[in-house]
């Protein structure tokens, strides 16, 4: 099995939608995506991702299922720098996520204690236990670390979603703290994350990532990607985000 996780279109946050340059982003990668014969599509409730769906779905004449556990990742934190203001569980300063070193620990991430204040671990397990549900529902159950081909295909799965939700998925299927994905990759707008199953022996299977964030879509078409999901690449760059 195949499954395609696509961010969505450089972002309007004040509308839940997309910008001129993200609906753009969005016609492209629907030109694309129709030469992609995929077997399921599933979205996010949120505006942003459904408009960037839309793009592809209308062009193919296909719907997509929502799914509400597809949305950003909803956990917020009273993380070390935030004055009391809650922030989204990913993103934090370099100089403090690199005081705990806990952060990036498989097993133990979600135990820090800003993580344990605000259950995030718990949030993390109801989204992963939704996603073993769908991947059960396309024929792969999960067994401890890998899964069980009970109907090994080579359908491809599409899922419209979020940065932060993407690196969650991911660390389910890579068996990896998404600490690690959160602040060591980074989707920009409209890319699309192959990963595929491998069964080397009958009946087990394992998940590996063939390609992180590609956006040859737009690069096919002159175009860069959006900055969106990135900070300044130096301080001085004032026309860039910071926080």
């Amino acid at each position: 099995m195949r499954l395609l996780i696509i961010r969505h279109a450089d972002p309007d946050y004040s509308i839940d939608s997309l910008t001129e340059t993200g609906w753009k982003e969005a016609e492209l990668l629907a030109d694309k995506m129709i030469h992609i014969k995929a077997k399921e599509y599933y979205v996010s409730p949120l505006g942003r991702a459904k408009d960037t769906a839309s793009c592809t779905l209308n062009k193919i004449g296909r719907e997509a299922i929502v799914c509400e556990w597809l949305k950003e990742f909803p956990a917020l934190v009273l993380r070390p720098d935030s004055n009391g203001v809650r922030r989204c569980a990913w993103d934090w300063l370099p100089e403090d996520w690199a005081q705990r070193p806990m952060l990036l620990d498989r097993d133990n991430w979600m135990n820090v204690p800003e993580y344990i204040e605000a259950g995030v671990g718990d949030q993390y397990k109801a989204v992963c236990d939704q996603f073993d549900k769908l991947l059960k529902k396309h024929g792969y159950v999960r067994n401890g670390l890998i899964y069980q081909a009970e109907e090994s295909n080579e359908d491809t799965i599409v899922l419209f979603c979020h940065f932060g939700l993407e690196c969650v998925l991911l660390s389910h299927l890579l068996n990896v703290s998404p600490f690690v994905l959160w602040h060591g990759m980074c989707a920009a707008p409209s890319s699309v994350t192959t990963v595929y199953t491998e069964e080397r022996r009958e009946g087990i299977a394992s998940f590996r990532m063939q390609s992180f964030g590609d956006v040859s879509h737009l690069y096919a078409a002159g175009r860069e990607p959006s900055f969106a999901a990135r900070f300044c690449e130096c301080y001085g760059n004032k026309e860039e985000r910071h926080d």
